[in-house]
């Protein structure tokens, strides 16, 4: 069963597995509104946008879609990752972007409170506690209720909460992606930091969708360009997962299931957001919260998958703003 949990200390009570929305953009699609509403009427209520998401379109969507359904959910974006007037994109976390970030995205979301404002790149030419500022200049605005940051090092996440209290860390976290277990967690545990875990099933490797490099569409140049979807690499961790498709078949899971599950076993404040187009796969997530793993099994699928294992690198060996596009 989907059980709730806090959000860090911001006072917020979210859903332990949330919904990923970087491809939740046109609110045409019958199949999209469909999952949505249905994940709010099974108790998710945790749902994660950003500005770069579709070019503003994973907002609009939300925008569009929720209506009097919006104060079911805690609604998170972010800031510090735009389309500039060029087309191009642009890591820009000075105080006068941000400003203007925030009010673009509360107009395309329509709302008039953003529950978690992220910053979702660290800044790099100036300060972060200059961008941290200014983000909390929005919390007492009344336009954000809590603060969090995203694809941070653990001293910057010490230097952004000593700022403004962080109500959530959002890196990625899966099997094949373990490294925020050495560092990052333990701060967010003594700092009371809610751990939110995106790319969880891997890019669709614990999925069950990709089997080969042809798998993958033709337009998904995010996946054809990463390093673990490169021959060797494919190849290699594809084969990694045998064993889990074993275990998986022992409890009558997916291997998607048994990976969300894990994840979820790791703690009430880790929270895992795998995205969900279609009302199958979004079942097949929340199912996840229904398997409880012993520490025995735990420490089994630990075990087979130690830090490192995949080939390809944390975040596919792309920078934090790109892997999180």
């Amino acid at each position: 069963m989907l059980k709730n949990v806090p959000l860090g200390r911001s006072g917020l009570t979210i859903s332990q597995l949330g919904l990923g929305a970087n491809r939740l953009l046109d609110p045409n699609e019958k199949e999209f509104v469909k999952t949505v509403n249905a994940a709010l009427d099974r108790g998710l209520n945790f749902v994660d946008s950003a500005a770069i998401y579709g070019m503003g379109r994973s907002e609009s969507f939300f925008g569009a879609v929720l209506g009097e359904r919006r104060s079911e959910v805690v609604l998170a974006s972010k800031c510090g990752i735009y389309v500039n007037d060029e087309g191009n994109v642009a890591i820009d976390a000075t105080p006068d972007t941000i400003r203007r970030e925030c009010d673009e995205s509360l107009q395309r979301l329509n709302t008039d409170v953003i529950d978690l404002y992220y910053l979702h790149q660290v800044p790099r030419d100036i300060p972060l506690e200059d961008s941290i500022g200014t983000m909390a200049e929005l919390v007492t605005a009344g336009k954000v209720r809590s603060l969090g940051i995203c694809n941070c090092t653990a001293d910057e996440l010490r230097r952004a909460h000593a700022v403004h209290p962080m109500a959530a860390l959002q890196t990625e976290y899966s099997l094949f992606t373990r490294e925020p277990e050495v560092d990052l967690i333990p701060v967010c545990r003594e700092l009371d930091i809610a751990f939110i875990a995106y790319g969880p099933l891997a890019y669709a490797f614990f999925g069950g969708t990709v089997r080969s490099r042809a798998d993958v569409p033709e337009g998904d140049a995010w996946r054809l360009s990463n390093e673990r979807f490169q021959e060797d690499a494919f190849d290699h961790n594809l084969a990694l997962l045998d064993e889990l498709e074993m275990m998986a078949a022992d409890l009558g899971a997916t291997t998607g299931q048994l990976s969300l599950a894990w994840l979820l076993a790791k703690g009430d404040d880790v929270i895992p957001i795998p995205g969900s187009r279609q009302l199958v796969h979004l079942q097949e997530n929340l199912a996840a919260a229904d398997i409880a793993l012993s520490p025995e099994q735990v420490a089994q699928i630990d075990a087979a998958f130690p830090p490192g294992v995949a080939k390809g690198g944390a975040r596919g060996g792309h920078s934090p703003s790109v892997a999180n596009f």
